[in-house]
This record gives C-alpha cells, sequence and structure tokens, in this order.
C-alpha cells in the first residue's frame, strides 16, 4: 500500500475515534486536500475492501482496513513519543517527522523502538495504543 493510501487509513481512524463517525468531508477538512482527491482515494480503498462507504456517505473500517489504520496509528504514537522522550525533539516536530518515518520503518527497527520505549520509560507504560 503507498503512502498515501496509509495516511487516509490512519486519518480515517483518527476522525472516528475524535467524533464518533466520518464522511469525505471530514476527510478533506482535516488534511486540507480538495473533495475530489478525497473521493479518488476512496474509490481505491474501498476497491482494496479496506473501507465501505454507506448510502448516507459514512465511511466505515472494513476489519481489514481498521487492522491497517490501527497499525499505522501505533507507529505514529510510538514513534511520535520515541522521538520526544529519547531525542528531546518537540511535540509538533516530533509527529510530523513520525508521520513520515511511519510508513518506511522496517519491522524490525519499529519492533526495537517498542522494545526501547518499554524498557525505558517508567514502568513501561503503554503499549502506544492511545485513543
Amino acid at each position: 500500500m503507498h503512502e498515501s493510501g496509509e495516511n487516509y487509513l490512519e486519518t480515517i481512524l483518527v476522525l472516528e475515534n475524535r467524533n464518533g463517525s466520518v464522511r469525505s468531508i471530514d476527510i478533506a477538512n482535516e488534511l486540507d486536500y480538495t473533495k475530489p482527491s478525497v473521493s479518488r482515494a476512496m474509490s481505491i480503498l474501498r476497491r482494496d475492501g479496506l473501507i465501505v462507504m454507506e448510502d448516507t456517505g459514512r465511511i466505515l473500517l472494513t476489519e481489514s482496513g481498521r487492522a491497517k489504520a490501527e497499525a499505522i496509528y501505533e507507529r505514529h504514537l510510538l514513534l511520535s513519543r520515541f522521538l520526544e522522550s529519547v531525542l528531546g525533539v518537540c511535540p509538533e516536530t516530533a509527529s510530523q517527522d513520525a508521520c513520515r518515518i511511519e510508513h518506511i520503518i522496517s519491522d524490525e527497527t519499529f519492533e526495537g523502538v517498542k522494545a526501547y520505549l518499554k524498557a525505558h520509560e517508567k514502568g513501561g507504560e503503554s503499549d502506544g495504543v492511545e485513543q
């Protein structure tokens, strides 16, 4: 899957958690994209079986779409936390950089970051999937 598709899935998950439901206009507003761009992306995600679009315009993640979105979001949260707590990067920059890194980091390196945070943060706090 391309980075843009991953970004859309992550955005759908975040908006769903924040607002309870998601429509194309919500995604366009969140990402500052045009409605035609979002519509095209939603068609691809629907074709790939990652979302379902209801007649009302509401967008729902499928089981596989949700799994993918949650994995991407976990990477984002943990990488942001790593950049902030270990490297001292400011929260805004950490979030922006994590958004770029989350799409290209290997599973091995990500698991290393995850293990490092678990071992070095106070009591090995959360697993990184925060709502």
